[in-house]
């Protein structure tokens, strides 16, 4: 099996690092479309066509399955993708309905890019799983940059969360769902500026779980073998030491925080 994970930048790594733990046997292809990053401030026309571009390549590649690890990709034009390519297409969206499920009294906040947060896809979750109207939506588009750059925790980071969080009582939330791939490399920062009683969801876990199931329906997965993983930026193949260093800084990283 040879299974994409596909993101804006770099944010999918998180999806793929968790991916690797549950699947040891798979051969994946990473692909960050970093000549375009980030989506979530472009608009959705551009968006579609980056995500066609991206998905002509990782089809000529040979893949079985495509993991959309981008909520705003997801949003924007996983319904065209899975009506164009007959193969296993799993997109993401933020963990709202997990989040709800740790408490169901306290709020939560949903963090996403602002294409995201502005979408008919998250408005129609949300009015689907918030019952009790406990959500609430916040945009950190900086997030992104910072992390494209790798400033995970310096003190630029940790005054642009205090300054975007200072509007929210957080005491009175129950979790902060993380609703871009690219914000689970900010665990540690949030953990410093948010209260220990807020709790961190992603989608990571459950679009993983969701790829095995449908692999495991079609008997398509892996019982032994070594695991690979090949890495491309908007089709070309990433073999330079310095650029496969900086992959590996992003999966140091993501160790660090992935119990957060």
């Amino acid at each position: 099996m040879k299974i994409a994970f596909f993101d804006s930048g770099m944010g999918g790594l998180s999806v793929l690092h968790h991916a690797r733990r549950v699947l040891p046997h798979e051969e994946f292809l990473f692909y960050a479309d970093e000549a375009h990053v980030p989506y979530g401030t472009k608009t959705r026309a551009e968006v579609e066509a980056f995500v066609a571009e991206a998905f002509a390549f990782l089809v000529r590649q040979g893949v079985d399955a495509i993991v959309v690890a981008c909520n705003t990709a997801t949003s924007v034009a996983v319904p065209a993708m899975r009506a164009r390519y007959d193969l296993p297409i799993i997109g993401m969206e933020p963990a709202a309905k997990k989040a709800l499920a740790l408490d169901g009294n306290r709020r939560v906040l949903v963090v996403a890019t602002p294409i995201t947060i502005a979408g008919a896809k998250l408005e129609t979750l949300i009015e689907r799983v918030d019952k009790e109207h406990l959500v609430d939506r916040l945009a950190l588009p900086e997030l992104v940059t910072f992390a494209e750059r790798q400033e995970f925790d310096s003190p630029a980071v940790r005054a642009y969360l205090q300054r975007e969080l200072a509007p929210y009582p957080l005491e009175a939330y129950s979790a902060i769902v993380l609703g871009c791939t690219h914000f689970n490399y900010f665990k540690a920062a949030l953990r410093e500026v948010v209260p220990p009683s807020v709790r961190f969801v992603d989608g990571n876990e459950g679009t993983v779980n969701e790829l095995v199931r449908r692999l495991r329906a079609r008997g398509e997965l892996a019982q032994a073998g070594t695991s690979a993983t090949t890495y491309y930026y908007s089709g070309r193949r990433v073999t330079a030491p310095q650029e496969l260093a900086r992959i590996e800084r992003y999966l140091r990283q993501l160790d660090r925080v992935y119990a957060l």
